[in-house]
């Protein structure tokens, strides 16, 4: 092998689309995982680098291609607080994401 050929490596960009639309990535990975580990969105905001504004918009854009919500949040105040947690659609959409990569990684190790 030559030098340059020990230096090329693949890399991929893996998204997920719902009806020939994509709907969900890598940000989308963290940013649900975030939100599954702190249990509230503005919580995982601070713990990842996004912005609220944009894991908003994330969140309403998987909503609006899927029909369906993959965060179900509940609002806080005085009374006791907030909260967030995946609903059925959030917890595919990472399972999936996660099975894909690793198929795609498994595939590019053993190249095949």
């Amino acid at each position: 092998m030559s030098s340059l050929t020990q230096k090329i490596k693949p890399k991929f960009r893996l998204w997920l689309e719902y009806e020939d639309k994509p709907v969900f990535g890598k940000g989308g990975v963290e940013i649900l995982e975030a939100i599954e580990k702190y249990g509230s969105i503005s919580i995982a905001v601070r713990n990842t680098s996004y912005s609220y504004r944009f894991v908003w918009n994330y969140l309403e854009k998987i909503k609006e291609r899927m029909g369906e919500s993959a965060v179900e949040a509940h609002k806080g105040g005085f009374k006791g607080g907030g909260g967030a947690k995946l609903t059925e659609v959030g917890k595919i959409l990472l399972t999936e994401y996660k099975r894909y990569e690793e198929l795609i990684k498994i595939a590019l190790e053993t190249g095949g």
